[in-house]
C-alpha cells in the first residue's frame, strides 16, 4: 500500500465516522425535542411533565456540547497527524532526549497534555455550567483540583511504568512482541480490578459501612438467597460530586464489595434499593463481568496483533503525516486512529451490553418483586433526567442500557 492510499483511507474513515456520529446525534436531538411536551403513555402518572421536559432539555444540552467536543477531537486528530504536529513534537523530543524509551514516554506525555489542555474548557463547562444548570453538579473547585492532582499522580505512577514496559517488550521480544504485551496488559488490568475497591477508589471517595440495620438485614438476606459473598456493604459519598445516584459491586474473590451511592439511598425505598442491588447481582450470577473481561481480552489481542502487522510498514507512518516511524509513534498513531475504524461496529457491543441488562433485570425480578425494580427505575430515570424518548437508531449505537420503555415493558411480563 502507498502512503497516499492510506491517507485517503484514513481521511475517508474520519469523515464517515464523524459524519455518522453527527447525523445520529442530530436525529437524537430532533427526536427528543419533538417528544418534549408529551410524557410517554407507559410513564403517564409516574413522571411529571416538568421532569420529562427537564430530561429532554438536559439531553439536548449534552448533545450540543458533544457536537463541539466531537469537532474539536476530529480537528485535533488531523492536526496531530496530517498537520504534522506529532512529527514536530517527536523531532523536538529526539533532539533533547535522543532515541529511546524515555523519548517514547515523553511523546505520550506531551500529546496527552496537549489533548487535555485543549479539551479542558469543554470539560469544565460540562461540570460547572451544564451540570450546574440542571442541578446535578456538587463539585467544588478545591475538589476538582484535588481530583486532577490525584489522577495525574496515578497516571504517572501506574501508566508510566506500564508504558515503559510495553515499549521495552515491543523492542525486545521480536516479531511476537504483541503476545507478551497482551499478557502484560491482561495481568495489569486484573491487578487494577483487584486493587480498585480498597486502594484506588478510596483515594477519591469516602466509603463507610452501611449503618441502616433494617436495610442491612434485608440486603444480607438477598445476598444469602443469591449465594453472593462480599467483604462488606458500603456507602460512597457520591453526593460531594454529583446528585446522580447508582449502586454497584466491585472486586474479585474476597475483595468483592457492594457499594451504594449516598444519593441512591436518599431517593429509593428499602425494597427498591433491594431490587436495584438484585439487578447488579444478576450481572454477577450471569458472569457478565467475566464475559466482558474475556471479550476485551480477545479484542485487545486482535488489536495488538494488527498493530504488529502495521508497525514496520513505512506507509502506515507516512500516510498519517509522520516521516520516521518508531515503536512509541506506531503505538500512539494506532491508538489514535483505531476508534475511527471501530465506531461502525458499536451496535454489536451495545447490543451485547443491552442483552446483559435484560438478563440482570430478569434475575432481579426472580429475587425481588418486579414492581419494586420498575418503581426504582422510574425514580432513577426521573432523578437523573434520563430521556424516556431516545431516537432508536442513536440508541442502537450509543446506549449500553435498553430504552426505558422496552426495559420496563419486559419487567411487566417477568
Amino acid at each position: 500500500m502507498t502512503p497516499q492510499t492510506f491517507t485517503l483511507i484514513f481521511v475517508t474513515a474520519l469523515l464517515l465516522s464523524t459524519g455518522l456520529r453527527l447525523w445520529l446525534d442530530l436525529r437524537h436531538l430532533r427526536h427528543v425535542t419533538a417528544h418534549r411536551d408529551t410524557v410517554p403513555a407507559d410513564f403517564f402518572g409516574r413522571i411529571e411533565l416538568v421532569d420529562h421536559r427537564k430530561a429532554a432539555d438536559y439531553t439536548a444540552a449534552k448533545l450540543r456540547l458533544g457536537f463541539v467536543e466531537m469537532l474539536i477531537d476530529s480537528v485535533l486528530l488531523l492536526v496531530f497527524t496530517l498537520g504534522g504536529a506529532l512529527a514536530l513534537i517527536d523531532g523536538a523530543l529526539r533532539s533533547w532526549l535522543g532515541a529511546g524509551h524515555m523519548q517514547g514516554l515523553a511523546l505520550f506525555a506531551a500529546a496527552g497534555l496537549i489533548g487535555f489542555i485543549i479539551g479542558l474548557p469543554a470539560s469544565l463547562y460540562r461540570s460547572f455550567v451544564l451540570e450546574e444548570r440542571f442541578g446535578f453538579n456538587k463539585l467544588t473547585w478545591p475538589l476538582w483540583l484535588a481530583d486532577l492532582a490525584k489522577g495525574a499522580i496515578l497516571t504517572v505512577a501506574i501508566g508510566g511504568p506500564l508504558l515503559y514496559a510495553v515499549l521495552w517488550l515491543m523492542d525486545a521480544m521480536g516479531r511476537n512482541w504483541w503476545l507478551y504485551v497482551w499478557l502484560l496488559w491482561l495481568a495489569t488490568n486484573l491487578l487494577i480490578l483487584f486493587l480498585y475497591p480498597t486502594v484506588i477508589a478510596p483515594l477519591f471517595n469516602k466509603f463507610t459501612p452501611l449503618e441502616d440495620a433494617s436495610l442491612k438485614e434485608r440486603i444480607e438476606a438477598l445476598l444469602t438467597r443469591c449465594g453472593f459473598a462480599s467483604s462488606g456493604l458500603f456507602v460512597m459519598d457520591g453526593s460531594k460530586r454529583s446528585a446522580h445516584g447508582n449502586a454497584y459491586f466491585t472486586g474479585f474473590g474476597r475483595a468483592k464489595r457492594i457499594v451504594f451511592f449516598d444519593t441512591l439511598l436518599e431517593k429509593l425505598a428499602p425494597q427498591e434499593i433491594e431490587a436495584v442491588l438484585a439487578h447488579e447481582l444478576g450481572h454477577f450470577r450471569h458472569k457478565h463481568v467475566v464475559k466482558r473481561i474475556a471479550l476485551m481480552g480477545v479484542m485487545s489481542l486482535a488489536f495488538l496483533w494488527l498493530l504488529g502487522q502495521l508497525i514496520d510498514q513505512p506507509w502506515f507512518y507516512a500516510g498519517l503525516g509522520v516521516g520516521a516511524g518508531s515503536t512509541a509513534m506506531g503505538l500512539m498513531l494506532f491508538s489514535m486512529v483505531l476508534p475511527i475504524f471501530m465506531f461502525p461496529l458499536a451496535p454489536l457491543t451495545s447490543a451485547l451490553s443491552r442483552q446483559h441488562e435484560y438478563e440482570a433485570d430478569a434475575y432481579a425480578a426472580q429475587q425481588t418483586a418486579a414492581a419494586d425494580l420498575i418503581a426504582a427505575l422510574v425514580k432513577l430515570y426521573r432523578d437523573n433526567a434520563a430521556t424516556l424518548t431516545p431516537d432508536p437508531l442513536h440508541s442502537l449505537f450509543h446506549d449500553s442500557h435498553p430504552p426505558a420503555s422496552q426495559r420496563i415493558a419486559r419487567l411487566h411480563h417477568a
